[in-house]
């Protein structure tokens, strides 16, 4: 049997799984990622692993290593500035990991890495055109256009979370004003929350619990016990989204948007209405064509499993 390396590089914590041909994580580890100040020790901590799992596993077969990493350049092989990893500027992490595993190794950022986990494992399998976005703290997105995947020139395109939906809209951490991110993201919901209470004139558990107090976990439960406030912040919540999301299909036209992160627990109270909102905005020649699916990846192991299915992809398409 064949299985390639899957890790998952958080600010926090680096998850690293060996994941077979059907996309099942068969053995795992992992280690902290703030314990190694320095970036040349981290690696070395990395590649011990990774070569402690090779080395237990050896009725097996080890294709390569897939990184998946904030900021993580898929053309050069470096994290570039990750503002939530300790150590700055251009970081040569495919270099380094393939110079101490002797291993292929390749990188690209989380959410390209969890589109092409949907793809090889997930909703999105067997499609050529599909996008996944990620709806966290953020808006991530990876976008897949006759079966390949869209970098662009310099390795970072599609970023739909930097969209912008609204002129003069919310100050977004890029700096920008009006960003997709800053509304449909987690934390986009529960600054629409706080603003929403402070003027709701019914009774709603958002305006019991005090502004500073309401998370996105509580508004999607909110919602789905019948709370007219929080149905009414994910009705706005997914009017944004579904401005976005027909935005991007008149660019690329996919075969289906996966969407994956957090928000996505609220089920119906988010699809339902995002899904209406899409085809409203979209181009009469694309609307009720483009399905909007939820992630099938396991949560718990999804960045393992995005993260071995690009090394999987590029292995099996030839590429070094």
């Amino acid at each position: 049997m064949k299985y390639t390396i899957g890790i998952d590089i958080g600010g926090t914590n680096t998850e690293i799984g060996l994941v077979d041909e059907k996309g099942e994580v068969i053995a795992y580890s992992h280690l902290s990622t703030t314990a190694y100040p320095v970036f040349e020790l981290y690696v070395d901590a990395l590649s011990d692993e990774i070569m402690k799992l090779v080395n237990a596993n050896k009725e097996f077969k080890c294709l390569g290593v897939g990184i998946g990493a904030p900021n993580a350049n898929y053309y050069s092989g470096l994290v570039e500035d990750a503002v939530n990893l300790l150590w700055k500027g251009n970081l040569p992490l495919k270099k380094e990991v393939e110079k101490r595993t002797g291993l292929p190794t390749f990188i690209t950022n989380d959410a390209n890495a969890a589109a092409l986990g949907e793809k090889l494992f997930g909703a999105a399998k067997g499609m050529r055109d599909f996008a996944m976005v990620t709806l966290g703290t953020g808006v991530g997105s990876g976008i897949v256009v006759n079966d390949e995947m869209v970098y662009g020139q310099d390795g970072f395109a599609g970023e739909l979370g930097h969209i912008i939906i609204e002129e003069n809209g919310r100050l977004c951490n890029c700096g920008r004003y009006g960003c997709l991110e800053t509304y449909a993201s987690v934390t986009g919901l529960v600054n629409t929350a706080r603003q929403m209470a402070d003027n709701y004139q019914g009774d709603s558990i958002l305006k019991e619990v005090g502004k500073e107090n309401i998370t996105g976990k509580l508004v999607g439960e909110a919602a789905k016990n019948g709370d007219k406030l929080a149905k009414e912040i994910f009705d706005y919540t997914a009017k944004k989204l579904g401005l976005g999301l027909a935005n991007l299909v008149a660019i690329t036209r996919p075969e289906a948007i996966v969407l994956y992160g957090g928000m996505i627990r609220a089920g119906s109270e988010l699809f339902v209405p995002a899904e209406k909102y899409m085809n409203e905005f979209m181009l009469s020649m694309f609307k009720g064509k483009v399905k909007l699916l939820p992630s099938l990846l396991p949560g718990a192991n999804a960045g393992i499993i995005g993260a071995s299915a690009l090394a999987a992809e590029e292995i099996s398409k030839g590429r070094k």
